[in-house]
């Protein structure tokens, strides 16, 4: 009995150490295989090493290759530098031997080619003034030699405006546009009713969408053409029955500057004459001298400029007369009125000063001043006056 006893108390021990070995005996093959893992790591980081030495010694080969081919490179520059040197001198010296037998040949043939291109030179001149003829319709052959008599029409608003008649319509209405700002044009039945004490009340008044600015203004055709407040360059057309802006334009090289000095006011002046409508104003480009601009009222587009030698200095306004610029001047001061720079654009009369041209019975500046071709008189406006000039023409010599 006691022997059982003994051996059931053994059996719990014996499993207990055999239990113990099998931990041991994992424990020594889990060291054994992290210790091989060791060793390859060992033998791989070895096999780098020598892989990364052997990369450094080719590296070095290549860089000693490199440089070597560099040196090259700048032994074969020097010598390509000193054949190209030479050969610029050969060059030199081939375009001296050139010139010598250019200088020493019969200049004939120069003198032929020379002549051909002044006879090329006339005949563009020629085509260009004939083309300018067509297109003016040169029907005008007669000049302005002076200004005979004035009538003060009317005396209403400010310094600055314009007042005019439509010389292509038949009828007989007066518009009168008051200062240099504005978006009302007044129109008039006729001068009579335009002569009324109480004119303004009879007008009717005919707004604009966009104001003016300047007192350079035409009504040509039923339409009124203006520069158009806040823009630069901009020509708008106003039909006035269908008060309406029927189409727009913008000017090259205008608006910067003044068309005249003493009517700062205006940066484009329009003009109507036998030719229809004209534009004027000044450039920097020019040394303040006046561009004269002929416009086709229809397309609204340029047709052709002048760059003419009239001065804007002391000039207060200008006007166009059968294909002729006439400059008006003053003193800042104010005084006498007179021309004193006339511009033909086909050639007819040369530009030059007439300050024989004096405005008759009158001492003052000049707001605006239009041609009326239908009537061959000046509508004026002088400090707050609607004036008419009559005016004296001959005959072209």
């Amino acid at each position: 009995m006691a022997a059982l006893q003994v051996h059931f108390l053994l059996i719990p021990s014996l499993m207990s150490i055999m239990g113990a070995a099998q931990y041991v005996m994992q424990d020594a093959a889990l060291l054994s295989y992290i210790d091989q893992r060791f060793l390859s790591l060992e033998k791989r980081v070895e096999k780098c090493s020598q892989d990364l030495l052997e990369y450094l010694d080719e590296f070095r080969e290549f860089s000693k290759g490199v440089l070597s081919r560099l040196a090259r490179l700048s032994t074969d520059k020097a010598e390509l530098k000193g054949e190209v040197e030479h050969l610029l001198m050969r060059v030199e010296h081939a375009q001296r031997d050139i010139d010598y037998f250019g200088s020493v040949m019969d200049s004939n043939a120069c003198v032929e080619v020379h002549e051909d291109l002044q006879k090329q030179q006339l005949l563009e001149e020629a085509e260009e003034k004939k083309r300018l003829k067509l297109m003016l319709n040169a029907s005008c052959d007669h000049m302005l030699v002076g200004i005979r008599s004035l009538k003060v029409v009317k005396k209403t608003g400010g310094k600055h405006g314009s007042w005019m008649k439509d010389p292509g319509k038949k009828h007989a209405k007066i518009y009168l546009l008051s200062g240099s700002v504005n978006n009302v044009v007044l129109e008039f039945a006729n001068i009579m009713a335009f002569m009324e004490n109480n004119q303004t009340l009879k007008a009717r008044r005919v707004p604009l969408p966009v104001p003016w600015e300047g007192t350079g203004q035409v009504i040509y055709q039923g339409f009124l053409f203006y520069h158009r407040h806040g823009s630069l360059n901009e020509i708008v057309k106003f039909h006035l029955q269908r008060r309406g802006i029927a189409d727009q334009m913008l000017l090259p090289g205008a608006g910067r500057i003044p068309a005249y000095q003493l009517s700062p006011q205006t940066k484009i002046d329009l003009a109507l004459d036998e030719q229809g409508l004209w534009a004027l104003h000044a450039e920097p480009e020019t040394g303040g001298n006046i561009v004269l601009t002929k416009i086709n009222p229809v397309a609204m587009a340029v047709e052709h400029s002048w760059d003419t030698p009239c001065s804007s200095r002391d000039a207060e306004a200008a006007f166009m007369a059968c294909n002729t610029l006439h400059v008006v001047y003053n003193s800042p001061s104010g005084g006498s009125s007179r021309i004193q720079c006339v511009y033909d654009v086909l050639g007819a009369l040369n530009a030059h000063t007439n300050p024989g041209l004096h405005f008759p019975k009158r001492q003052g500046g000049h707001s605006s001043i239009h041609y009326n071709p239908k009537e061959k008189q000046l509508f004026a406006w002088g400090d707050g006056s609607q004036i008419l000039y009559k005016l004296h023409t001959e005959q072209k010599v």
